[in-house]
């Protein structure tokens, strides 16, 4: 006989419960889910969380990763002048770098605004992101070079120095020893005995190319004559060089010119008594000198070297000079992030705002920015996080002699691992440094990018 069972009774305890349809469908999705997923974990566990674990571990040990050191790395690290440098240019690149960034990007994600061509202008200022950074540090390498005949930022700067001040014409030449010209501490040329009013001189100086000369320099042979009268000292500045060889030492020959152009001045009692300027064959004359004994000067500046620029990737101005290589790179992905942000901002309180009276800079100042403050700190917060990596353009654009004067964090640990340092055990402290150094920056960012989807 069967039994029946009473309606809302449970089942038998001997009898399996049929499973629920829905929680089998769900568990299926999860597999599903999940087999989808395991590519993606599989490489992040190998090319993320293996290497951090595995840098923590050798951390511990010592450069031949056979013996346990403990803290003993970090420690190290921290008494390095050159790790403390890191630290420092670290510092330095973040605090400088992603506040300029930054407003860059908000200036001209507001300017292009009121650009007719605003999409091409976008492009343009975005276009340095398709560049690699090894292809954006050997462009800065070149601009940055010394030499202006090779470095364009010098050959600028040149030119604008150039075109305010007059530079030396013959910064190569120099006198002969015993010719009558002794050489003094501040680089000028002084005759070695004295000269009255009616006496002529003849100042021969040598290493100036023939092909160097002024367009304008003439013989100077007539000049040596002296024809400036006897109440005037006189005299000629020549190039005591004869093209083809030939010549006598110490004499003005025919074949041999003159230097226009040159400040000469005559001297009484360690004072500058008259200055003049020598002329096309390169002779001057000093008139109305009261009598008296002179020697005659050829002031330091005649000589001085041409200006050669700014040593931008010089100690001083290596790190500002890699900033702004990276500045060039970055800028147009700021602004790109920030324009986006401006295009969804309520228009009707900025027109409202200048409805009131206000004026444009007011309405920057007072709602536009406040408006994209969400915005400017995730690009800010991420531009931290990117400059706290940066590796490529420090160790292309820096020359080796002022390499640890650019280094920062990245570097150093490449530096002290690989770059001849062949400590992995301190390069492995330095990247977990690093790394501890990212994460709040990081956590920061996902917090916020949650709190925006809420």
């Amino acid at each position: 006989m069967t039994a029946v069972t009473a309606p809302g009774a449970a089942p038998s305890a001997g009898r399996p419960r049929a499973a629920d349809p829905r929680h089998r469908a769900r568990r299926r999705r999860r597999l599903v889910a999940l087999a989808f997923a395991l590519p993606a974990l599989l490489l992040l566990g190998a090319l993320v969380v293996y290497p951090v674990l595995f840098s923590v571990g050798r951390s511990l040990f010592d450069a031949s990763g056979t013996r346990f050191v403990g803290a003993g790395n970090y420690t190290e690290m921290f008494r390095d002048p050159a790790t403390l440098t890191a630290v420092r240019n670290s510092a330095i690149w973040v605090v400088v770098a992603p506040t300029l960034l930054t407003g860059l990007g908000l200036v001209l994600a507001v300017l292009v605004e009121k650009v007719r061509w605003a999409t091409a202008f976008k492009l343009l200022l975005f276009m340095p992101m398709a560049v690699s950074f090894l292809a954006a540090g050997i462009i800065f390498r070149l601009a940055y070079e010394e030499d202006p005949d090779k470095g364009v930022l010098n050959a600028a700067v040149v030119g604008v120095h150039d075109a305010f001040a007059d530079s030396s014409s013959y910064p190569t030449a120099r006198a002969r020893d015993g010719q009558g010209l002794a050489k003094a501490p501040d680089g000028s040329y002084t005759t070695t005995g004295s000269a009255s009013p009616g006496d002529t001189l003849a100042l021969g100086l040598v290493g100036v190319k023939p092909a160097d000369l002024p367009e304008d320099a003439r013989p100077a042979h007539g000049a040596a004559a002296g024809k400036a009268g006897a109440d005037a000292l006189s005299g000629v500045v020549y190039l005591d060089f004869t093209p083809g060889g030939g010549g006598e030492r110490g004499k003005v020959d025919r074949e041999e010119s003159g230097l226009p152009g040159m400040t000469v001045e005559a001297v009484q009692g360690g004072r500058t008594a008259a200055t003049a300027t020598t002329a096309a064959d390169g002779s001057f004359a000093f008139r109305g000198l009261e009598a008296g004994s002179y020697t005659v000067r050829l002031p330091a500046e005649n000589f001085a070297p041409p200006y050669e620029g700014i040593s931008w990737l010089g100690p001083a101005l290596v790190t500002p000079a890699i900033i702004g290589a990276y500045l060039w790179i970055w800028t147009g992905f700021a602004m790109v992030l920030i324009g986006a942000g401006l295009s969804s901002l309520p228009r009707d309180a900025l027109e409202a705002a200048r409805m009131d009276g206000a004026n444009e800079w007011q309405v920057f100042r007072r709602i536009t920015v406040p408006l994209l403050a969400p915005i400017l700190t995730v690009v800010f917060v991420t531009l931290v996080i990117n400059v706290m990596k940066v590796f490529d353009l420090v160790y292309i654009i820096a020359p080796g002699p002022v390499q640890q004067d650019a280094t920062v964090l990245a570097t150093q640990m490449w530096l002290v691992s690989f770059g001849g340092g062949n400590d992995q055990g301190l390069g492995s402290a330095l990247g977990v440094l690093l790394l501890l150094l990212v994460i709040p920056a990081m956590v920061f960012n996902v917090r916020r990018f949650r709190r925006s989807q809420r």
